[in-house]
């Protein structure tokens, strides 16, 4: 007999019985299962609790918007009970995924689905319906998604957005200690494989059970829709190839993003670049990124307009923004790919030695692009092609155009798409660190060791710390405070993007883009 079995489904104050009739009525309300489908969902929950049977009678009606409380009480009850191997967030949230997946419909009913709706009441519709159905399935966590800091900071380029990410909790020792003797496995080969779907997971990789992909065709090929698990934005999505291929900026990647909004023509869509340090996070898998969301860098108004007489139905433009965008709007489809092709071929070649822009080292490549996709309210295609350069220096062993050391304190990861869109994803440290700094300008904390430790977790911010005493002494209110802090944080990403901007907003700068739009026949 098991330890559950043994003790009639009570454990750590738990009637695991009646939690999953809780988690079944749930998971029947939300379309996650039929009726015909509570039986049989039923009793593989009861299973995976190692429960002899069922709860007698019903659970009260109730309305739950989120699996999350039956989702605890069963994860308390699996721990006391011995069916967890350690009671760590890590192993709770294998175990929670596999209960979810119990309550999941087929990928292939999800793809029915999908298209069904998409045919009788169209594709806005039918990702609402999917974009529901990853919230309710707990697949997007958005109880953690809640916790994250979000606020905006007016700038000379509009209002950015700011994000503290609390979302993506940090492993305890524990979990530490268990990853160094956890065996080494290659399947899937990464985050963005297909073959995460329905996958139980590990310590080092997140089960997949509640996950479901919706098959594309981009420019010929197969590709897979999915929503991002830790949304960043409105309905953040993630679309990626059916193979594991490298991440590759070249003319075909024009003709996927215009296939996807024709396909999805409420979606923007936009790509991480292809290099080291100017790249995302994953470059060992082609991917886009896309979703429901207007980012400031979408409002941001062109500075200067030029033309091309071999693209003559093509408005070209310099985007006002930190970072330096050409800005390519037209109704022909034809005409937009090939100048967002010709772009891409000459800033690839392109070197102007006076604002440190070289395209090569020897054969190592250093020019390319962030591409960014969307329909314009009037039915014309819009492109925003983002410059990007990857070179390092002596002064700045971390990238040229990448945020510069005296910025690490707030942010020193690459500039992504999303940042590159004026949405700040800054680290979860930042938090504690800001209600540190917080309190010492409301005089609530009179500790200042991390001026002399190292190792203090403010003592990154010290410099940055000093200054704002010295500007605003330890008399602030709490409001006050807060919104110093979170003016500060926001004029910090805004010298990011500058730092990340090839062609500067000064003169010399501004004078050297359009010299690089001129050499390829802009006017």
């Amino acid at each position: 007999m098991t330890a559950a079995a043994g003790n009639g489904g009570f454990a750590a104050g738990v009637d695991a019985a009646y939690e999953v009739e809780r988690l079944l009525q749930y998971a029947a309300r939300k379309g996650l299962i039929e009726p015909l489908d509570v039986a049989f969902s039923r009793n593989a929950l009861l299973e995976l609790l190692r429960l002899p049977e069922p709860h007698a009678g019903a659970a009260p009606e109730e309305t739950l918007d989120s699996p999350v409380e039956p989702l605890e009480r069963l994860l308390d009850y699996a721990a006391e009970a011995g069916i967890l191997e350690e009671n760590t967030l890590t192993h709770r949230d294998l175990f929670d995924t596999r209960l979810m997946g119990a309550l999941m419909p087929r990928p292939s009913e999800v793809v029915k689905e999908f298209r069904s709706i998409a045919g009788s009441a169209g594709v806005q519709a039918a990702t609402d319906r999917f974009y529901a159905l990853s919230i309710d399935s707990a697949y997007i966590r958005m109880d953690r998604v809640a916790r994250n800091l979000y606020w905006r900071t007016p700038t000379d380029f509009g209002e950015l957005e700011i994000t503290v990410n609390l979302s993506k909790p940090e492993k305890d020792p524990r979990e530490i200690a268990l990853l160094k003797s956890a065996p080494s496995v290659a399947y899937p080969k990464c985050l963005l494989c297909a073959d995460n779907v329905g996958y139980a997971g590990r310590l080092n990789h997140p089960a997949r059970q509640n996950l479901r992909v919706i098959p594309l065709k981009l420019d010929g090929e197969d590709w897979f829709f999915q929503y991002s698990p830790y949304v960043y934005y409105n309905e953040h999505s993630i679309i990626f190839h059916s193979g594991h291929v490298p991440m590759q900026i070249s003319d075909r990647t024009f003709d996927r993003l215009l296939d996807f909004l024709e396909q999805f023509p409420h979606y923007f869509i936009g790509s991480n670049a292809d290099l080291p340090i100017v790249g995302g996070s994953i470059l060992n898998h082609d991917h886009f990124q896309g979703g429901r969301h207007v980012f400031p860098e979408e409002k941001a108004p062109i500075a200067r307009t030029f033309a091309h007489p071999d693209f003559p139905d093509v408005r070209a433009g310099i985007v006002q923004w930190p970072m330096s965008v050409v800005r390519l709007v037209s109704r022909s489809r034809a005409q937009l790919r090939r100048a967002a092709s010709a772009m891409l071929a000459g800033w690839r070649a392109y070197s102007d030695e006076s604002v440190d822009v070289r395209a090569f080292t020897g054969d190592t490549p250093h020019n390319t692009i962030t591409p960014i996709a969307r329909m314009t309210p009037n039915g014309e295609y819009e492109l925003d092609l983002v410059l990007r350069n990857n070179r390092t220096s002596e002064e700045h062993p971390d990238g040229i155009f990448h945020p510069h050391r005296e910025l690490h304190h707030v942010k020193k990861e690459n500039i992504g798409l999303i940042e590159v869109m004026g949405l700040a994803v800054l680290p979860g440290r930042l938090k504690d660190e800001l209600e540190g700094i917080a309190a010492l300008l409301t005089g609530r904390s009179a500790d200042f060791g991390w001026r002399d430790d190292a190792g203090h977790p403010l003592g990154k911010h010290a410099e940055w710390i000093d200054r704002l005493l010295a500007a605003h002494g330890t008399g602030l209110q709490e409001a006050e405070a807060e919104a110093l802090l979170q003016r500060e944080v926001g004029g910090i990403f805004l010298r990011v993007l500058s730092d990340a901007g090839v062609f500067k907003q000064d003169a010399q700068g501004q004078s050297a883009f359009a010299a690089f739009l001129q050499s390829m026949g802009y006017q």
